[in-house]
């Protein structure tokens, strides 16, 4: 498939009433291995862990043109499976970054707001649209806001408002879905379901948010994993490290994935 033809099918996976779960990956052996289980239909990269694979803090320290070097590469190992990239808060200009994204192969991404004012976080949605629009791709813009995780000491009611406003002003925009992370509980994902409307809610699974089969039935279109499942990896491999300094081994079952 070219990138219209994946855009279009990484669009239609998040209409479908069946929950979109994506694995984070954040290199081209992480990728090849989520792109070979018979269950993935996409592939979703984590910002975070890719600036750690590099040896940078999160949060756009580490430098666009290296980090969609590695994208790049994730693309490929993903073959026909479209890929939606983090990038962050856009690298200071979300419209140029969109499209060097998609100059890599990248037909969706995650936009952070981090709280800007609603009219300047709503102009970089529509930038976003309109980068896609001129390279000819229907990019799937899963717009970013962080009102929950930059939200603070505000009260609930407050930050799940502000949640509200904000997303349904980026999908007026453009944006195909809206990604709220933090610790949602269910009454807080039926009410931006609500507010949103069917199939438009992305959520991270952290500890605390319902289960999927619950998401599905609420009607949320998208889950991730963002950094966790790279510590998953990292966990493992240290648990490895610490067994073999005691006098150990490689654990029983390893598998020869790479």
């Amino acid at each position: 498939m070219n990138s219209a033809e994946k855009a279009a099918r990484l669009r239609q996976l998040h209409a479908d009433p069946e929950l979109l779960v994506l694995v984070n990956v954040w290199d081209a052996v992480s990728a090849t291995v989520v792109a070979g289980e018979p269950q993935t239909k996409a592939l979703a990269t984590a910002g975070h862990s890719i600036a750690a694979t590099f040896g940078y803090g999160d949060g756009e320290q580490v430098p666009l043109d290296l980090a969609l070097s590695l994208v790049g590469r994730i693309v490929v190992a993903a073959g026909d499976l479209p890929v939606s990239a983090d990038l962050d808060g856009g690298f200071g200009d979300a419209g140029e970054t969109v499209r060097k994204a998609i100059g890599v192969g990248v037909v969706g991404a995650n936009v952070e707001d981090q709280l800007r004012p609603l009219a300047e976080s709503v102009a970089r949605v529509e930038a976003i649209v309109a980068a896609g629009e001129a390279e000819g791709v229907p990019f799937v813009l899963n717009a970013r806001t962080d009102a929950f995780v930059r939200g603070g000491d505000r009260p609930r009611d407050v930050v799940l408002a502000d949640a509200v406003e904000r997303g349904k002003a980026y999908l007026d925009a453009g944006a195909t879905s809206v990604f709220v992370p933090g610790p949602l509980d269910e009454d807080a994902v039926q009410q931006l379901v609500a507010a949103f409307g069917p199939q438009k809610l992305s959520v991270i699974g952290f500890p605390g948010v319902p289960a999927q089969s619950r998401l599905a039935e609420l009607g949320v279109a998208r889950i991730t994993y963002g950094p966790l499942t790279q510590r998953v990896a990292l966990t493992a491999l240290q648990d490895a490290a610490r067994g073999i300094y005691a006098g150990g081994g490689i654990p029983e079952g390893t598998r020869p994935l790479n």
